[in-house]
């Protein structure tokens, strides 16, 4: 990857920001792709290797597919795409502009840039795509639509593997689940909470190394396993208690 390019969708964020750190000092180049492309302008001149930012339309597949495109037109061999975007918020009343919103930016933006960069690497013969995801898919909770699109996003991903499999096409999909990471923060828990670099640090590993689906930090796949084998009675009580309103939060 050391002589190629690399597309970040979503790279405003502290994660973002740290995995194009050390792939930069790989010698890889980047194309940042963000919501808000002023604010990361000035870090992009920091970093070693040359990044060029260009601003995102997530909640807009009609806009967001020719951004995208026009981008892989001006960057030189791009071998990997990496998504790191999405909303996450919590109401007790599940108004629908929230869910709406959500859906918009986690499942269609999500899908749009997905299967665009599938088409380019097809056409190209070869790449890799990634996604920073997160365990929260694996069942329902309280976030009803952040935690269904977490689910459509990992099925998506596991689909593009198939058919590039089935069309025997050397695209790498790799999925990047994320612990509980926003909890462990609030719960100032040092057990599941890592330093953002250790976390890059796994991610870009995971990238290197091609993996299919990879827990970040892998400390979280205990907490995956025992997810999936709970029963429904025994996982619902973690939500008995009532939960505070929280607005909206941009994943980038």
């Amino acid at each position: 990857m050391s002589k190629t390019s690399a597309i970040i969708v979503g790279a405003s964020s502290m994660l973002s920001k740290e995995i194009a750190r050390q792939l930069s000092a790989q010698g890889v180049e980047l194309a940042l792709l963000a919501h808000d492309a002023d604010t990361i302008r000035e870090f992009a001149t920091e970093l070693p290797s040359a990044a060029n930012v260009y601003q995102l339309s997530i909640e807009d597949p009609q806009q967001l597919i020719p951004q995208l495109e026009q981008v892989w037109q001006e960057m030189n061999e791009v071998r990997l795409v990496l998504v790191n975007t999405g909303l996450n918020s919590y109401h007790p009343d599940l108004p629908w502009t929230l869910e709406q919103e959500i859906i918009e930016v986690d499942v269609r933006g999500f899908a749009a840039i997905c299967n665009t960069a599938f088409r380019l690497f097809r056409e190209q013969g070869v790449g890799q795509i990634a996604a920073i995801n997160s365990i929260a898919g694996l069942r329902g909770g309280p976030s009803v639509a952040f935690h269904a699109a977490k689910a459509f996003a990992q099925n998506y991903l596991e689909g593009l593997s198939m058919h590039a499999q089935r069309l025997k096409l050397p695209i790498t999909i790799t999925d990047i689940q994320l612990g509980l990471l926003d909890k462990a923060a609030l719960q100032h828990s040092r057990i599941w909470l890592s330093p953002v670099d250790e976390v890059a640090r796994q991610v870009v590993d995971a990238l290197l190394k091609g993996k299919r689906r990879v827990y970040v930090t892998k400390r979280w796949r205990l907490v995956a396993w025992l997810t999936l084998l709970l029963p429904e009675y025994i996982y619902n009580t973690r939500h008995w208690k009532k939960k505070k309103a929280k607005e909206p939060t941009a994943i980038e």
